[in-house]
């Protein structure tokens, strides 16, 4: 056979199958759609039954030490259940039906609900948490969309990757996860499509891939590297070229304009719509594999009917509608997309890592360079005083195990801070009251309740002292405790609030505080958009690379809290000085 005639052969099934595959998407979606609707409804019934609005990362005992915690906990099982029958177990058997030339989309779907009961056993229910948990983390393909984006938090990840240990663990966990899933990445075929129980079909998937290991990497390079391809080719022909071609012939600044943002928009929906396959794609590749490996190859036929079709519309009436949003963005451009950057800065533990961190030296540099505010950690000491320390110890810093409550002030102040980003020089242990002084009517402070003397006392004392030095407009309590919070909006009204939250579930944007403190990568635009209808303010922590920097300083938030503070400003300026295009590059990046 013919390299071509290979080649034809090879891409028929995906060709001839996105059809398939989008009739699929609108039933599922569907489905998927009403289902969890209910669900969600159950679950904020069980929520405000115990007078919360939602439940976040800060309501540990809450989840595990009632039954409307537990509760929830089994919803959520159950959802990550749906979730992987929708996306996985629907697909798989709609894959093998496509792939023996059968369109039988409902009898697929009907197939794929009733397979939910198979996994209600312990291997399942081990199944299901790796597809849904393990395998976003790892990279693995094989995911849902309900926790594709899952994630290790950015506070927690970056004590990771700078203790060696911890570093070293943590990359030997992923690549041992990652060839689990590898090894066992034919479990839902053998229980979808060979009936096997799931031990069962555990122990053929393990067969499989020991004795055709070498062609499964084979085959998935030669996969992966047609779909770069792919995209490579969208970018030269959607965007490269014809971009080159507006640049010579337009001589026009408005209708060169116009036509690149039409170029970019055609790339962006191109790019989007392709990659939008590529799991459904790589299952029915999976799907080719498994029948391969077990000596039962597949070759795809399908009979089509040549009949009238108005799909060759489908391509010009698409690029009219966005030929007209082309110009209505150019002719609304700085209403809709403004050049100039509007969220704040606040510097992470007093100056980031632009001077020692939680020190009088480090206020004075977040003050220097023009930051907003500065974030620092407060804990009590044990006779009573408040003093300025992240850690539940001085270990780090001060060369000390002790915690900030095991010692008294005078002997907190005894000793010295080696920030190890400048060994060189040594800083006193700042009190509150020293940092409230430097603050005063120069720089915002967002006070952190911090260690385990965090507790309504702390409010109390804290909130005295603000009112002492006359600082309650220069001052927001911020707590990864909502309890605490909540406290100091119903005692202290006129403190502003802020509660940190790196996941939740509910009505968020309603809870009892000024401004919600999102870890960056939960800090979605929908997210910010909805927080802010509901009058409160957003702060995002903790960006410091440069593209996340970039990516948040272009959104709607009011603040991003990060170390690197200098960058941050060099990004500030430079971004106030793009020209549109680069603007609308921005918003669609960020949007992708």
């Amino acid at each position: 056979m013919k390299i071509s005639q290979r080649i034809v052969q090879a891409i028929r099934p995906y060709r001839q199958s996105m059809n398939d595959i989008f009739r699929y998407r609108v039933v599922t979606y569907l489905i998927s759609g009403i289902a969890l609707s209910l669900l969600k409804q159950l679950a904020m019934i069980l929520i405000r039954s115990t007078g919360r609005m939602a439940v976040s990362s800060g309501d540990f005992d809450f989840l595990f030490k009632t039954w409307q915690g537990i509760l929830l906990i089994v919803l959520g099982l159950l959802v990550l259940f749906l979730g992987v029958v929708i996306d996985l177990n629907i697909q798989i058997i709609y894959a093998s039906k496509i792939l023996h030339g059968r369109n039988e989309l409902l009898k697929s779907v009907k197939e794929g609900l009733l397979s939910l009961t198979k996994f209600f056993t312990p291997d399942g229910i081990g199944i299901v948490l790796y597809i849904a948990l393990i395998a976003p983390i790892t990279g693995l393909t094989l995911s849902i969309s309900l926790t594709e984006n899952l994630y290790i938090p950015t506070f927690i990840s970056s004590v990771i990757h700078s203790t060696p240990l911890y570093n070293t663990i943590y990359r030997i966990a992923i690549i041992l996860f990652f060839f689990i899933g590898i090894i066992h990445i034919f479990i839902l075929h053998g229980v979808l499509l060979s009936g096997l129980p799931s031990n069962k079909a555990d122990d053929e998937s393990r067969a499989l891939m020991k004795a055709n290991w070498k062609d499964f990497f084979k085959q998935n390079f030669i996969f992966f590297l047609c779909f770069a391809l792919i995209n490579i080719l969208i970018f030269v022909f959607v965007l490269a070229i014809p971009g080159i071609l507006v640049f010579v012939f337009f001589k026009d600044p408005e209708k060169a304009k116009i036509a690149g943002i039409f170029l970019l928009l055609c790339f962006a929906v191109s790019f989007a719509v392709i990659n939008s396959y590529f799991q459904s794609f790589y299952l029915i590749r999976m799907t080719q594999l498994y029948y391969q490996y077990k000596g039962e190859a597949l070759l795809f036929v399908r009979k089509t009917e040549k009949k009238f079709s108005l799909s060759f519309l489908k391509v010009p009436l698409f690029a009219g509608l966005l030929l007209a949003l082309s110009v209505f963005i150019c002719s609304n451009f700085d209403e809709f997309l403004p050049a100039a950057v509007s969220t704040e800065i606040i510097a992470h533990r007093a100056g980031g890592v632009e001077a020692p961190e939680n020190t009088i030296a480090g206020i004075e540099k977040a003050i220097a360079l023009g930051a907003k505010g500065a974030e620092i950690d407060i804990q009590r000491t044990r006779d009573g005083y408040y003093i300025v320390n992240h850690d539940a110890n001085f270990s780090r810093l001060c060369s000390n195990p002790a915690k900030p409550s095991q010692l008294t002030l005078d002997e907190v102040k005894d000793l010295i801070i080696r920030d190890p980003n400048f060994p060189d020089e040594e800083e006193d242990v700042a009190t509150f009251d020293e940092m409230l002084e430097a603050a005063k009517d120069r720089i915002i402070l967002f006070i952190e309740l911090k260690g385990d003397s965090a507790d309504n006392q702390m409010v109390d004392d804290a909130v005295k002292m603000i009112r002492e030095k006359d600082m309650a407009d220069q001052c927001v309590l911020i707590s990864l405790k909502y309890s605490l919070i909540d406290y100091a909006e119903q005692t202290y009204p006129e403190m502003q609030t802020a509660y940190l939250t790196f996941v939740s579930f509910g009505n968020t944007a309603q809870l009892n505080c000024d401004y919600l403190g999102l870890e960056e990568e939960s800090a979605t635009a929908s997210i910010i958009n909805t927080i802010h209808n509901s009058g409160r303010k957003v702060m995002v922590w903790t960006p410091n690379e440069e593209g996340s920097q970039k990516h948040f300083l272009v959104s709607d938030a009011d603040y991003i809290i990060t170390d690197n503070v200098s960058q941050a400003f060099n990004l500030t300026e430079e971004l106030g000085q793009r020209d549109n295009i680069q603007v609308f590059i921005d918003w669609l990046i960020s949007l992708l």
